[in-house]
Parts: C-alpha cells; structure tokens; sequence
C-alpha cells in the first residue's frame, strides 16, 4: 500500500494491491483523525487503528506516560492519583503495557542481536522478597557488558537463610526452591543472543558453572569473588577499587531503585510473583530502549 497505511495487506483477505482510501473519522479519545481504508476484492474497510496494540482503548493517551512512572519508581496507586485516574484503570493498563512491552523488547533484541550476537555477558542474581522476610525470592538478570542492555530476567522462589530459615519453616513449612529451574528457562530463552565463544562473567555461585556448562559449554566463564559484605559504620571500607562486575550491580541497583515493589520498604513489597515479573518486564523495555535514559 501507498498510502501511509501501517500494514501492506489487508487484515481480512491479505490483499495487497487493491487497497484505496476511504476518508477518515475522528477519535475522541485523544482528538486524533485517523485515516480509513477499503479494500477493493473483499470490500472490508479498515484505519491505521486497526492495527495498533491499543485498539478499542480508552484514555490511551496515558499509555506512555504511565510506562515512564511505571519505570520510575512510581507505584500503581501514586500513578492513578498523578494520572487522574481510577485503580482499576491503571492495574488493567499495567497488564496491557507488560505484556506490550514483553513482545517489543523481545523483538528489539532479536532485531538488534540477530547478526551481531553479544560477545561479553555479565549476571548475577538480586535478593528480594514476597511480602515477607521470611519468603525470599531471588531474580537472575542478564545484561550485555558492553551496552548494559537487559537481556532477560527470571524470578526464583527460595528458602530463607540465615537466622529466619527456622522461624519460616515453622510458620509456612518448607519453601520450594527453584533456583536453578528457572536459571535454565532464562539461558534458555536468552542464549540465541549470545555468542557460542562469549565471554561470561559472573560471581562465585556454586550453581552457576553447571549452568554454563549446559547451555554455553564453548563459552568462556569467568569467575569474579564477591566484595564484603555491609559491615556497619565502615560503608567506605568495604568498597573494592576496582570492580569487575560493575555493569550487572549497577544495573541490579537501578532495578532496585526504580521499580518500587524491589524497595527496602515494607509497604512497597509485591505480593505475586506474576506481578513482580510484569514490571520487570515494563522497565527492561523502557531501559533498552532508551525511554527513560534522559529523565
């Protein structure tokens, strides 16, 4: 088609070559004239809006600006009152753009990746919890070192550790850990991106070398010690001069700083893990993409 229409068919019979311009008609909600279209063998008339994401939406006009709040650390309930809008607006556009924003930032790395595999891959895992301490999650991030682009997340349910692991088994039993299942689902959907020979890098997780062994066994991994641990009045002494996986903690620090349900906050904490997995989807789109590169 010839005439500024998205689509190079039509969406009824497929037809490519007999498609016309049938005059236009005035979306009210946000005061836009969209152009129609007619096709001529099957005589189905279509818009430009036939073939958008937000078709049959009202107020899209928020659509964007909620991803940028959604990716700033804004919680739904602050962005309904900033927006205007009603709760159950912005939980079902929350649906919407998550799983919008999981379709094109997958296409954007098979587009971007297709030719030019990633060569150097840094992940690590980031601790937070389901509504209490006592249900620890932990979410595995990988990122391309050289352009810090997120390539995938996978969230985990684990065991508590450390001196909570007794009091939760004995307020809600023996917590499935799945750790390592779902470290395979990620290198599993993410290793058409990386390089058979990429250079891995990663801390000293006992899991992670039977990881790499199945799903990049050409790749080379390699293996970082972890700094120490918060010790506390002496923050300045514990920081390493040099820190070689700087490109995933810093990006496992900007998961935690813009997205509000990874707060070190009790209000702030997720209650579904499902939903957790949603806004991770919405700001690794908005961050690889560069829509909030510039706030």
């Amino acid at each position: 088609m010839k005439f500024n229409c998205r689509k190079r068919a039509c969406p009824n019979c497929k037809n490519s070559t007999a498609i016309v311009k049938d005059g236009f008609f005035f979306r009210a909600s946000d005061s836009r004239k969209i152009q129609r279209f007619k096709c001529k063998i099957c005589h189905r008339k279509f818009s430009n809006a036939s073939f958008s994401d937000a078709i049959y939406q009202k107020k899209r006009r928020i659509n964007y600006r909620l991803l940028l709040l959604l990716a700033s650390g804004v919680s739904q309930n602050r962005a309904a009152k900033l927006l205007r809008c009603n709760r159950k607006t912005i939980k079902r556009k929350f649906d919407f753009l998550a799983e919008t924003a999981k379709k094109k930032n997958r296409a954007y790395l098979q587009r971007t990746y297709r030719d030019d595999p990633v060569r150097e891959v840094q992940f690590d895992d980031l601790i937070t919890i389901e509504h209490t301490k006592l249900k620890p999650l932990s979410v595995t991030v990988l990122v391309d070192r050289k352009t810090r682009t997120i390539l995938g997340t996978r969230i985990a349910t684990i065991g508590a550790f450390g001196h909570l692991s007794k009091i939760s088994l004995k307020k809600y039993g023996k917590r499935v850990n799945n750790h390592q299942e779902k470290m395979h689902e990620l290198f599993k959907e993410t290793r058409a991106f990386i390089h058979p020979f990429a250079v891995v890098e990663s801390d000293e997780h006992n899991w992670y070398p039977k990881i790499m062994r199945t799903h990049l066994p050409c790749a080379t991994h390699i293996r970082y010690p972890g700094g120490r641990s918060c010790i506390a009045g002496q923050g300045e002494l514990k920081k390493l001069k040099y820190d070689p996986l700087f490109c995933i903690n810093h990006t496992l620090a900007m998961f935690r700083a813009n997205i509000n349900r990874l707060f070190r906050r009790t209000w702030n904490t997720t209650k579904k893990i499902l939903q957790l997995q949603k806004h991770l989807d919405i700001y690794s789109y908005a961050f690889n993409i560069g829509l909030i590169s510039n706030l």
